[in-house]
């Protein structure tokens, strides 16, 4: 095979920006909690639970990349 391998670049971008993007919801999502919390403390309990339901979610969309770019990574379908 001849020319430039971009195959790492591409699951290296994949895993990174399912990461980046990951860590910056559940930021804001981790916020909003604290901030009504701060407002409505009687409501913390189901603040709290919608909280790690969401970021099971959004952690779960990271873990799907994850797996989709180690499989790229270890069989690749796109070479011939």
């Amino acid at each position: 095979m001849t020319g430039f391998d971009i195959l790492p670049l591409a699951v290296a971008l994949l895993i990174g920006i399912a990461a980046v993007g990951s860590c910056i919801g559940i930021g804001i999502v981790g916020a909003k909690l604290l901030e009504g919390t701060a407002r409505q403390p009687e409501l913390k309990d189901t603040l709290q639970t919608l909280f790690f339901l969401i970021a099971g979610v959004t952690d779960g969309a990271f873990i799907i990349a994850t797996g989709i770019g180690l499989w790229f990574a270890t069989a690749n379908p796109f070479r011939g």
